[in-house]
């Protein structure tokens, strides 16, 4: 009888559970949902979250707050989400470099994403591309390297932090054209760095399509090769670093919808379909394409979960090849 009783129990305590979930999941977001993104205004990561802010807000019901957390390469940011109450009003917008290098770039660092955050989807990626400023006397990466081996350590190329994946992918380029140019690192991520680039400050350096294109185009940077599996369709004459030889230069920077670990199941299977209506919506689209940015969603929140286990273990490894990790 007794042990009849605990199953009746344990049953009627499941769907007390369940109703409960189903509730929270109906009234959920019940205020505003706070986006934090970890780098300053005008780089790649900060263009996304303000294209999607007002369509995800609509799906929701609730304003989306955008909140710049900047510093470490992107690690503050990730260290107030992490810490922030997992109740679903704390979300991070994550990128390749603070969600899958980071970890292995500082392994000081106490925020280990992967134990830290459920990824909710991928929202886009975007493409890397290579310039340089207009003062510099070459117009191909062939004429690059020819120019930097003649001068071994003499110039410099901006980076987004020591640790991020434009800092990563100049390396291995580095070390594949044997050729040695010196990192600088920008604080702001990928804003600073692009800007020192278009006044001149830095020659060279290889970042999102979102940060370089405003300067590409009223020519305070010209455009040497596009960071992409395939060329840009909206610039079908500017070449892949794939196709120039190298070819693990075939990524750009991907971002994703991150919240802290522990946040209800309920409010995870909330936020997977608003996030994928607004990146399947057309003004979305559109705007994202004006910096040759593509809106890509994962199959499920799992899925989306071994896609970045998947690059966590593929940037681990370049790190070690190129020497990047920080003591």
């Amino acid at each position: 009888m007794h042990k009849a009783l605990r199953v009746i129990l344990t049953a009627v305590f499941a769907a007390t559970a369940a109703s409960a979930g189903l509730a929270q999941a109906a009234a959920y977001p019940e205020r505003p949902v706070r986006l934090i993104v970890p780098f300053a205004p005008g780089g790649a990561s900060d263009f996304v979250a303000r294209i999607i802010q007002d369509k995800l807000g609509n799906e929701l019901g609730q304003q989306i707050v955008i909140d710049n957390r900047t510093g470490a390469s992107g690690y503050i940011g990730v260290e107030v989400a992490a810490n922030a109450e997992a109740d679903g009003y704390t979300a991070l917008l994550g990128n390749i470099g603070t969600m899958s290098i980071n970890a292995s770039v500082f392994p000081k660092f106490k925020v280990k994403p992967l134990d830290s955050f459920i990824g909710i989807t991928q929202v886009v990626d975007v493409p890397g591309m290579m310039v340089v400023h207009p003062s510099m006397p070459v117009h191909s990466v062939k004429e690059l390297i020819a120019f930097a081996k003649a001068r071994p350590g003499k110039l410099n190329f901006s980076a987004s932090g020591a640790g991020s994946n434009s800092r990563l992918a100049f390396e291995l380029f580095q070390q594949q054209a044997d050729i040695k140019i010196v990192m600088v690192p920008y604080k702001g991520g990928a804003s600073g760095a692009s800007l020192a680039v278009a006044q001149g400050e830095v020659p060279m350096t290889m970042l999102t399509s979102a940060s370089l294109l405003p300067y590409i185009r009223i020519n305070r940077m010209r455009l040497l090769a596009v960071v992409a599996p395939e060329r840009l369709s909206d610039m079908p004459d500017v070449p892949t670093m794939k196709e120039l030889g190298y070819p693990d230069h075939v990524v750009g920077s991907w971002q994703g919808v991150f919240v802290p670990k522990g946040t209800p199941q309920a409010v995870v299977t909330r936020l997977f379909p608003a996030i994928v209506n607004t990146m399947k919506d057309a003004k979305v689209i559109q705007q994202l394409g004006t910096a040759s940015s593509a809106a890509i969603v994962s199959k499920s929140p799992a899925d989306f979960r071994k896609f970045w286990e998947h690059e966590h273990n593929r940037w681990a490894k370049v790190v070690n090849d190129v020497g990047a990790v920080a003591h």
